[in-house]
């Protein structure tokens, strides 16, 4: 990149430093006018040119050279300088895919003379095994010295016997194999990140022919056969492309391994039994894909990380975690339950693992606030003007986003409550089964006082042993019981009464204060 900074030599100082910091490589410095750009720019004393590697993570497309300008306009504002990109040409530091070899000495192998002389056939076929035992022993590493090299087959020879006095004497002649697997002299692999951007291209077809295929399913009528449609057409591009991820060679063998790939994808969408209903649905798909989203644009945006937005995209998983963790009186989740069934945390005796088990639920609930930066993240990386470091209104965006899934993730999380304590409601006015909640587990109970009635301490209201009530266990040598009919909670001392469990809340108690011995 081309890059001007004007001022004095105190300013060309500073932004040499800069550059220095952020290590970014000056590769050429020269006054305007001179250099190479004399004849294209107009001499000026008091302007400096440089020509500098602007290194930054992102992807490699047609924005790059206008996220490089990007960067070197921010570092502009950051150190207060007159700086501006001139010229912005994306250099290609690809890496190549070099196979690796292992060299091995060649004195076990049988002398190059031929047996076509000699008509006996015991000769050739003792040839014959003592060839194959010398490459068995050779694909086994017996023979290697230990010596790694990378490259094409013929290059790895030369170079495993480059330095050598006498490479060719008996004993220390070398020749190389592969370290694992195959490799066949037509194929010609791609660079490292043009390979990976095509395998993610080749994953993202095959996923959405997953999808169609799924939705397709079940439709009916003609979005059947449109989502069936777009399904092979999915394939076709998936396919397509599988067939060219070498740069050569290996093209029929790539397309059927894309194909298997597919056809293991359908299976397992489908479920083993392709008649019954099982198998993933939409909504599965889309979580799966939200998921898989999540966690590559955080890893993307991860890798870009400043103090300020490490702050600002972390806090939504601090936040969750702190909040599921708090389990001083129950967690959130079983505080929120009991609060909308006129409870207290301290009423519910809920244990450890069920509290573990709900902080999870919570920060599942949580997570989905992760979204925001995992997309800020992807468009980070792909160099959208929106998340670019010189817009302003990028983090007054971010923020009103983040805000916005925050709400929506604690919605939610209210949403997952308010619907258990629904459940809970209807049930009780059913006097049926009661549903249980994170390890608590409402039951219908005949409740027997122990002690007379004059001396039964209830609060929250007049205990009546001839209906059951919905009791939800002792905690702290109270029990609470909830009073469907009046809709109220009931705390009495636990060792004032008895619990007897009954079917359902349309039973009759059968009790009799006659039956409870009097005290003094």
């Amino acid at each position: 990149m081309l890059v001007e900074v004007r001022g004095e030599q105190r300013d060309w100082d500073e932004a040499e430093q800069a550059f220095r910091d952020r290590e970014w490589p000056v590769v050429s410095a020269f006054a305007r006018g001179e250099g190479a750009s004399r004849g294209v720019l107009r001499a000026d004393a008091s302007s400096r040119l440089y020509f500098v590697e602007v290194r930054f993570f992102g992807a490699r497309n047609r924005r790059t050279g206008r996220a490089a300008a990007w960067h070197v306009e921010r570092l502009a504002r950051v150190t207060g300088l007159e700086m501006y990109a001139r010229r912005c040409e994306p250099m290609d530091r690809d890496r190549e895919q070099l196979v690796s070899w292992r060299a091995h000495t060649v004195a076990h192998r049988p002398p190059h003379v031929s047996v076509m002389t000699s008509t006996a056939l015991m000769p050739r076929l003792r040839r014959a095994a003592v060839v194959a035992r010398a490459r068995f022993t050779e694909r086994r590493g017996q023979h290697d010295t230990g010596t790694v090299v990378t490259g094409t087959a013929s290059e790895a020879r030369r170079i495993s016997r480059m330095g050598a006095s006498d490479a060719s004497a008996p004993g220390r002649a070398t020749d190389v194999r592969l370290s694992s697997g195959r490799v066949r002299s037509h194929i010609v692999l791609r660079r490292t990140e043009d390979f990976q951007r095509r395998t993610n291209r080749l994953a993202a077809w095959l996923f959405a022919m997953t999808f169609c295929a799924v939705v397709s399913r079940q439709q009916d009528g003609v979005r059947t056969w449109v989502w069936a449609i777009s399904a092979v057409l999915c394939f076709l591009m998936g396919a397509r492309l599988a067939r060219v991820m070498f740069v050569s060679g290996c093209r029929t063998g790539n397309f059927l391994l894309g194909t298997g790939v597919a056809i293991w994808l359908l299976a397992v969408a489908f479920g083993a039994d392709m008649g019954s209903s099982r198998g993933w649905t939409p909504v599965q798909m889309l979580v799966v894909f939200a998921i898989l989203v999540t966690v590559g644009g955080i890893w993307l945006l991860v890798r870009q990380w400043t103090w300020g937005e490490w702050i600002a995209c972390v806090a939504p998983l601090v936040f969750a975690l702190v909040v599921s963790l708090m389990v001083s009186s129950g967690s959130v989740l079983h505080a929120m339950y009991a609060d909308g069934i006129d409870l207290k945390p301290e009423d519910l005796d809920v244990p450890a693992i069920w509290q573990v088990t709900s902080a999870v639920k919570l920060l599942s609930l949580l997570s989905s606030s992760l979204l925001v930066p995992a997309l800020w993240g992807i468009a980070k990386h792909l160099h959208i003007s929106f998340a670019s470091p010189v817009e302003r209104l990028a983090v007054p965006m971010f923020v009103i986003a983040q805000v916005a899934a925050v709400a929506l993730c604690i919605g939610k999380v209210m949403d997952s409550v308010g619907d258990a304590v629904n459940d809970f409601r209807v049930a009780a006015a059913q006097k049926a089964e009661l549903p249980p909640y994170f390890g608590v587990q409402p039951e219908w109970m005949c409740v027997e006082p122990t002690v007379p009635a004059a001396k039964l301490s209830s609060r929250g209201g007049i205990l009546s042993p001839e209906r059951p009530y919905v009791s939800f266990g002792e905690a702290g040598g109270t029990v609470s019981l909830r009073d469907e009919p009046a809709g109220k909670a009931v705390q009495i001392p636990a060792e004032q009464v008895r619990l007897v469990p009954a079917p359902d809340g349309r039973v009759r108690c059968t009790f009799s204060y006659a039956s409870v011995p009097r005290g003094d």
